[in-house]
């Protein structure tokens, strides 16, 4: 079968329609698929040479450059510098010129081996337009249908492209099948072996951002900006939220009318997944303290150094404080940059102070003293009582 050169004139056009890609780049594929088959069937496989098409009517162009030479050795390289001055009047010799050839049509084998390296190609520059395009929404969230689902691995159709969104990227219980219309994050595109690969995300704290930047206006003309997330995915989120403008409360900003803001957020991420928006302050102790809501602390003591801070709560806060399984100081500690640890206020509840007395204390290496402890007024009053009454008996034997 040989190539019909005005079949492929109209096949350029088609496939740069259909693969959304630029004609210049689908006819350059295809003229360099070209200059490999002619070099098989007529030529020799080192030598340089380019093809042309003129789209409009068809036409191919070859051009196979040669060295100018005194003596001509391999006529396929060079050519004398007498035929030379025949096509080029000042051709030097050292110099090289291009041979034009009218290239009528193309064998069998090099119809084959064009197509194969145009198939090639257009995957190539496919590719190529795929990254360029996606590369430019790296960091926003797009809509999405899911293909199919293969293990851990989702795939995800994205329109143009295909993308994956590993179990580390998914949500926490989340339950995906094809067909399932939803909303990523597109997070990287990494360039592979196969082509460029787009990974996408549902369990990242960016995309939480996202979502409520589409909910509240305010985060776009900078009244309220988010300062800060740790999340969970399918779990829980903590958002350290604050206000540019006097007056403006950024909880109740993001929480919304009847929590219309943040439920909307809610219902794209799963009603599992419970959110915290908490006031971000500057001062370190007191955003430690908001980051631990719902916990009451009574004290927080510092160590900037290690970055670590002891965190004293009432002893009946002490499991809010930790959350179950440790998830609420877990949170805390991302959103804030300190490790936490929290320790119970144990706070003495007697209320009458003649009626206890101190127990000694141990000393630096773990010994208790055992010093006679002074007697309570109370005590006195006992031992006052008792010589009393032994006098009174003993007068009344007498």
């Amino acid at each position: 079968m040989e190539l019909d050169m005005k079949q492929l004139a109209v096949a350029i056009r088609t496939i740069a329609e259909e693969k959304n890609l630029p004609e210049d780049s689908v006819k350059e594929v295809v003229e360099q698929a070209l200059a490999a088959a002619y070099r098989r069937d007529y030529g020799d496989r080192e030598q340089e040479i380019r093809v042309t098409i003129n789209l409009n009517t068809g036409d191919i162009d070859v051009y196979i450059t040669k060295d100018i030479v005194e003596k001509v050795e391999n006529e396929a390289f060079e050519m004398s510098l007498s035929e030379a001055q025949t096509r080029k009047k000042n051709a030097l010799v050292g110099e090289t010129i291009e041979v034009h050839e009218k290239a009528e049509e193309f064998g069998r084998v090099a119809a084959q081996t064009a197509k194969q390296v145009i198939l090639q190609r257009l995957r190539e520059a496919e590719r190529e337009v795929v990254m360029l395009e996606y590369e430019d929404k790296i960091g926003t969230v797009i809509n999405a249908t899911v293909s199919r689902v293969e293990g851990n691995i989702c795939r995800i159709d994205l329109g143009k492209a295909q993308g994956i969104m590993p179990k580390s990227e998914q949500i926490q219980g989340e339950r995906y099948y094809p067909g399932q219309r939803l909303k990523v994050f597109l997070k990287d595109v990494e360039r592979g072996f196969r082509g460029p690969q787009l990974v996408v995300s549902r369990g990242n704290k960016d995309f939480i951002e996202w979502l409520f930047r589409a909910e509240v206006p305010e985060m776009e003309n900078g009244a309220v900006e988010i300062k800060g997330i740790a999340r969970e995915a399918g779990v829980r989120s903590k958002i350290a939220v604050a206000s540019n403008v006097p007056g403006v409360d950024p909880v109740g900003t993001f929480v919304g009318g009847h929590g219309t803001r943040v439920n909307a957020v809610v219902s794209e991420v799963g009603e599992q997944e419970k959110i915290d928006i908490i006031v971000w302050a500057e001062d370190s102790v007191e955003y430690i303290t908001q980051a631990l809501s719902p916990t009451k602390v009574s004290k927080v003591v510092l160590d900037e150094k290690t970055k670590k801070a002891r965190v004293i709560v009432p002893e009946d806060q002490l499991s809010i404080a930790i959350g179950k399984a440790g998830q609420n100081v877990r949170l805390a500690s991302k959103l804030t940059g300190y490790e936490l640890d929290i320790e119970a206020d144990k706070v003495s509840t007697a209320t009458d102070t003649d009626d206890v007395e101190k127990k000694p204390e141990a000393d630096k290496e773990g010994v208790v003293e055992t010093t006679e402890l002074p007697k309570t007024p109370r005590l006195k009053k006992k031992n006052e009582l008792e010589n009393s009454l032994l006098e009174a008996i003993e007068e009344h034997g007498d």
